[in-house]
C-alpha cells in the first residue's frame, strides 16, 4: 500500500487535507505523480510545478511543500504539503 498524505496550511493553521492510497504496480514516480493529479483535483487546484528545492526535499525526507511560487495561478493558501506515510 502506497499512500500519500496531502495538506494545505494557512498562518500555521491546516485548512484541508486528505490521503491518497495507491495499490497498483505502477513505479514510484508515477504514484506521487497520480496522487498530485489526485489531490488537485479534489481541492480544485492547477498542479503545481516541481522546483529542484521541492525535488531534493522529497528524495531527502519524502515530503515537500508547494508555496505560490510553484503555482501559475493565485492561492488562498500559504503552502500544499505531500507527505508519503507508506510505502
Amino acid at each position: 500500500m502506497f499512500r500519500i498524505w496531502a495538506r494545505t496550511f494557512k498562518d500555521n493553521h491546516m485548512l484541508k487535507d486528505m490521503v491518497v492510497c495507491d495499490d497498483s504496480d505502477i513505479n514510484r514516480t508515477k504514484k506521487i505523480f497520480n496522487a498530485l493529479d489526485t489531490v488537485c483535483h479534489e481541492f480544485d487546484l492547477c498542479t503545481p510545478i516541481w522546483l529542484d528545492k521541492n525535488i531534493d526535499d522529497f528524495k531527502r525526507t519524502s515530503k515537500t511543500r508547494f508555496t505560490k511560487d510553484n503555482f501559475i495561478e493565485g492561492i488562498e493558501f500559504d503552502y500544499l504539503e505531500l507527505y508519503v506515510i507508506e510505502e
